[in-house]
């Protein structure tokens, strides 16, 4: 994977630190993600209904993204993705101290998921920005790939520490203290970054324009497909099927071998065939998922339907990787770097403007209407996303990003 890292981006631009960061980030959150279902379902006694309202507090910082940077527009990339290295550490270290009160976890949960969303828009800037000419797509994927990979390192390590240990407060505690202090080492990681973004001439960190309208309602669509699965994903499995810490990180873990090994592949089919083909096929799959996700339990078993919706989980978590293809879109429609960062940055606001309502009333539909409705509206928004793609005129470039 180092070569292949040599061959995708400038070797001016720095980007072995930002590797390294990517990889320590993704082993923090692995160790977060592999317990906070359990977490608030063992520890806090959440329901479905409470899961929605904390999803709900966990993606309004994406919302709220649009108005953080505005103030800080005069920072680059770097500083801002260093900025949310130290607010993710203090809402993990604060996890790690708090008591198991909702209002208090749900805080922390804020705290954390602001400083990960300022992040996450710096994270693709920064790839494309390192990539060469004409790897827009590949350098996306090898990100994405070096994220799984720390992700998986993260989901072993609570496979093999709940094999050996029963879960208990004190346990989970104890992996958001090492969490935490992971979240430390990356930012050391990010000091060593040597490039620096030039701060956006017009003065602003995001902004609308016209010719990125299909952009930002492609955002809304896949906002409220991907946060059904995300949200209440993992959490049916938790709640209607009994699954443990142990259970729930093994197939985080599967997910994200097989999200290492498909991310470069999409990357160079997006390359290859073009962001439209991607963008316009991943849904035709998304409806399979979701449908044997929600009705799984009637049709099979409860051992057997558990089986199916673990594999639609993994098969999800591969067809979202098509989300890149949006990115090479943006760039390609882009007249400068500055454009594609406050573009994107603006476009994860975009995106929130739906999943903190996925998130609020989603938790509403699972308590009132049943997982089957729920899975189904999530369905029926992929199949909105892919009727509006196949909208997308390609511009007058090549699909890759090259002028």
């Amino acid at each position: 994977m180092i070569k292949r890292l040599s061959e995708v981006f400038r070797s001016d631009s720095g980007y072995q630190p930002f590797f390294l960061s990517v990889f320590t980030f993704a082993l923090s959150y692995g160790l977060y993600k592999g317990v906070i279902d359990n977490y608030l379902a063992e520890v806090v006694s959440m329901t479905g209904f409470d899961k929605g309202v904390s999803e709900f507090f966990r993606e309004l910082p994406g919302l709220l993204l649009i108005f953080i940077l505005a103030v800080f527009y005069m920072m680059s990339a770097e500083q801002l993705y260093r900025a949310g290295a130290v607010v993710m550490l203090a809402g993990m270290a604060a996890q790690a101290l708090v008591p198991p009160s909702r209002v208090l976890v749900i805080l922390c949960i804020f705290i954390y998921s602001s400083g990960e969303h300022v992040q996450l828009g710096m994270r693709s800037t920064m790839s494309l920005k390192y990539s060469k000419e004409g790897r827009s797509g590949e350098a996306l994927g090898l990100q994405n790939a070096m994220h799984q990979i720390g992700l998986l390192a993260g989901y072993l390590v609570i496979i093999a520490l709940f094999s050996f240990m029963d879960s208990s407060r004190a346990l989970y505690r104890g992996v958001f203290a090492a969490s935490a202090a992971i979240i430390a080492l990356g930012y050391l990681s990010c000091t060593r970054l040597r490039s620096s973004s030039a701060t956006d001439d017009t003065k602003r960190r995001f902004y609308f324009r016209k010719k990125y309208s299909k952009y930002y309602m492609l955002e809304i669509f896949y906002g409220a497909r991907k946060q059904v699965f995300f949200t209440f994903g993992p959490y049916v499995l938790v709640l209607f099927y009994g699954a443990n810490a142990k259970v729930i990180s093994l197939l985080f873990a599967i997910s994200s071998i097989c999200g290492f090994i498909a991310s470069p592949m999409v990357g160079k089919i997006i390359d290859r065939f073009g962001y439209k083909i991607v963008m316009v096929t991943d849904t035709l799959i998304l409806v399979i998922v979701c449908f044997f996700y929600g009705f799984a339990h009637h049709i099979f078993p409860m051992h057997t339907a558990f089986i199916i919706c673990c594999v639609n989980y993994v098969l999800d978590s591969v067809i979202s990787l098509a989300s890149m293809a949006a990115n090479v879109y943006v760039q390609d429609l882009s007249d400068s770097p500055e454009e594609v960062r406050a573009t994107i940055s603006t476009g994860v606001s975009v995106n929130h403007l739906i999943t903190i309502l996925i998130a609020l009333f989603g938790g509403w539909i699972w308590e009132t209407l049943g997982i089957e409705t729920l899975f189904m509206i999530s369905a029926a928004l992929g199949l909105c996303n892919s009727a509006y793609a196949a909208t997308i005129k390609m511009p007058g470039k090549s699909a890759n990003g090259s002028k």
